[in-house]
């Protein structure tokens, strides 16, 4: 049983039906919506917050194992089933709230030697008087928990500040906060670790292309491109330090993924997922090396334990071979979708390894400035980042999505300099 029916977990049941495995999948949306439905054996109209009609339907269908990898909103569900069933889950719930809440993750990490960024109390802004003499400007108010980017805000004075705690609590499920130093140009950096049998394995790190802030998308990635320029910071700063962190929670066998900025010689992390990034990484890296990264997490859901033979990593497999894989973004501004041309013709492209396209004809894009404006995933992989910026260049060419007044409704397009120099702010 997969919980969530998003494009991410599209991976999942192709992975599993080459593994023999009879696959089904549950959330509330609609088939025509979710698309890992669409790919599975047997789906079902199951809120992932309905845990006794999703247990109740695991015992009716005699459920081997459950799953889910990709998603926060359905790790929690994914655990409590999971817990439920007496089956077996790669995080506890402990883990899991470490990993989900950014206070727990952040207390952590101190306590493990893993750099964080400079962080202030709600009180130090209780009067503009405190604030004058205990804050510098600007920061960045967040929710504690929350997805995809919402709730953020940057703020530059006393009153933007305020307004933003009101809204970051709106969008934080537990209704707290974080307010912290805004690392302003700072390289935004993540990886992805993934552990086997209690050794943990760099598979994955990235640099993020932001878009831009006339567009309202200076927080959200329009595009990424790994390995990290900054892959031998983290391994020779970092990497012990995380390394110590997943030893101090426990982790055996699982997922994790982090982001953070690079500041001078450390990386400062932020955001924590007991799960594998929500895009479709797994299947560069599997382009690159023929190793499926789903296949030992597979076998853990249905046996417990990962077999020695299951997969094979190294410590430079995040190095992908002298590669270059990408993920290009694009961005939509508000507006009613009328035509969208050009997507055969990308997918056709040699260095294409796949795309997800997130919306259709007639669809209404708000401006939301996260990851609800990306119209959708194409992900490539080249031999060099000259030769990936002339690919992306030519996939920015041939895509055209416009509104019902003919006009373009990409935004933040394609700067081949973000991704030559790695600068990540698509100014």
């Amino acid at each position: 049983m997969i919980i969530g029916g998003a494009f991410q977990h599209c991976k999942l049941v192709e992975a599993a039906k080459q593994l023999g495995i009879i696959t089904y999948v549950t959330d509330y949306l609609p088939v025509e919506k979710a698309p890992a439905k669409q790919i599975a054996d047997y789906y079902f109209m199951k809120n992932i917050t309905d845990i006794d009609g999703i247990v109740e339907i695991c015992k009716n269908e005699k459920i081997d194992g459950v799953i889910s990898t990709s998603l926060d909103a359905c790790q929690i569900p994914y655990f409590k089933v999971c817990n439920a069933l007496g089956l077996p889950c790669f995080g506890t719930e402990e883990q899991f709230h470490i990993l989900t809440d950014k206070k727990k993750f952040k207390k952590v990490c101190i306590e493990n030697g893993v750099d964080v960024i400079p962080e202030y109390k709600e009180e130090d802004f209780a009067s503009e008087d405190i604030c004058t003499k205990t804050v510098q400007f600007p920061v960045l108010v967040k929710p504690c928990i929350s997805r995809g980017s919402r709730g953020q805000s940057i703020c530059n004075s006393f009153e933007e500040t305020k307004r933003a705690i009101k809204f970051a609590k709106s969008e934080s499920s537990n209704g707290q906060i974080i307010i912290e130093k805004y690392m302003g140009q700072k390289n935004d950096f993540s990886m992805t670790i993934l552990v086997i049998n209690g050794t943990p394995f760099a598979v994955r790190t990235v640099d993020r292309i932001l878009g831009k802030h006339e567009d309202g998308l200076d927080k959200l990635a329009v595009g990424s491109a790994s390995p990290s320029v900054f892959t031998n910071v983290y391994m020779k700063k970092a990497h012990k330090q995380i390394s110590n962190f997943i030893k101090a929670i426990a982790l055996v066998n699982g997922p994790i993924f982090m982001q953070g900025f690079v500041d001078d010689d450390c990386v400062r992390f932020y955001d924590p997922g007991l799960r594998l990034p929500g895009g479709e990484y797994e299947r560069m890296f599997k382009y690159v090396f023929g190793k499926d990264l789903l296949y030992p997490l597979i076998e853990y859901a249905l046996t417990g334990k990962i077999s020695d033979d299951c997969i094979k990593l190294n410590d430079d497999d995040v190095l992908l071979k002298g590669k270059v894989a990408a993920q290009i973004l694009p961005a939509l501004r508000q507006g009613k979708i009328a035509e969208i041309k050009g997507i055969d013709e990308i997918k056709s492209q040699p260095d294409v390894v796949s795309v997800f396209e997130r919306f259709k004809v007639g669809d209404i894009i708000e401006s939301t400035r996260n990851v609800n404006q990306r119209f959708a995933e194409i992900d490539i992989v080249c031999d060099s980042n000259e030769q990936l910026c002339e690919t992306a260049k030519k996939i920015y060419n041939l895509l055209d999505v416009k509104d019902e007044d003919g006009n373009s409704m990409i935004v933040s397009g394609f700067n081949p300099d973000c991704y030559l120099k790695r600068n990540i702010y698509n100014d």
